[in-house]
């Protein structure tokens, strides 16, 4: 069992940084790779289930979607700087090549500020939070898209899941899932000339709420914390292998829906909290539109 005091036991892979970073590149063979951010922050920020979260989706990779445990780099507690996340997000997409599968997952806060580039249609950036957020500052959209989406090849894919607050378009992908009308709408620059397409790749993400929503860190569907959209999104894809995006994303709403709904004291208190519901719309954006209902979730 690991050891909530001891995170970074997550990462078995090797003995050093260093041997851990060379790992899984240059090996000439396709390769599954995965980042797995958890920030849990101090006193008033602190976020009580992102290591839980971490973990959850360690072990789903693993044991659901074949990937090795040398090849998921994982980052809790002090290793949750700017500097890391940002050296980090390089690593994950560094010498990728047509075949791999890369999976960025982030579990923690995320905030809106004004768009003063004109890149965004809503006027907003978003932004995740590291630990030292305070005093180096934020990750935007934009950066996370210049350094995770840009550098995708041809037949490279990449799933983020962001389980965060405003974490909707987060990656700054072209295209929104509108899921009520069933069709992909334009999320491109409005001004024509910001960069935010991929190499050729293709760049998928699954976000815990909408651009303008927050997310929740709950204990409602389970007895430790957990933020709501990893957890809902780890128990179903266990329990109906093989489903499409369309079909994951109508099963968090419909379980979210039901929560919204139900009579047990942690729903009555969460509604309290959040005026009547979670207001929480998990969301699907993409650097190129595909058919969620033919499309087979696979990482």
């Amino acid at each position: 069992m690991i050891s909530r005091k001891n995170p970074e036991s997550l990462n078995k892979m090797a003995s050093s940084t260093s041997e851990i970073w060379r790992s899984s590149t240059g090996t000439g063979t396709a390769t599954k790779r995965a980042l797995l951010i958890g920030v849990t922050y101090k006193k008033k920020y602190m976020l009580k289930g992102t290591v839980n979260d971490v973990k959850s989706m360690r072990e789903l990779l693993i044991k659901n979607f074949g990937f090795k445990e040398e090849n998921i780099k994982v980052l809790t507690e002090q290793g949750t700087t700017r500097k890391i996340i940002l050296k980090s997000m390089e690593w994950l997409v560094k010498d990728c090549q047509a075949g791999d599968s890369l999976v960025f997952y982030f579990s923690g806060h995320g905030i809106r500020k004004l768009d003063f580039e004109g890149d965004e249609r809503d006027g907003f950036d978003e932004n995740i939070c590291p630990v030292d957020f305070l005093t180096e500052g934020m990750i935007s959209d934009n950066e996370i898209n210049s350094l995770i989406v840009w550098p995708l090849k041809k037949d490279v894919t990449l799933h983020a899941i962001v389980d965060a607050c405003h974490s909707g378009t987060v990656l700054d992908l072209e295209h929104v899932y509108n899921r009520e009308q069933r069709i992909w709408e334009d999320n491109s620059p409005p001004s024509g000339k910001a960069r935010k397409h991929t190499d050729g790749g293709l760049a998928i993400s699954i976000s815990a709420c909408q651009d303008h929503e927050i997310a929740v860190d709950t204990s409602a569907f389970t007895k430790t914390m957990n933020g709501a959209l990893t957890y809902l999104l780890v128990y179903i894809v266990k329990k109906y292998p093989g489903l499409t995006y369309g079909d994951l994303l109508d099963l968090i709403h419909e379980e979210l829906s039901e929560f919204n709904e139900g009579g047990c004291l942690a729903a009555k208190f969460l509604r309290k909290i959040f005026k009547n519901q979670l207001l929480q719309n998990p969301q699907i954006s993409s650097s190129k539109p595909f058919d969620v209902y033919r499309k087979h979730f696979l990482l």
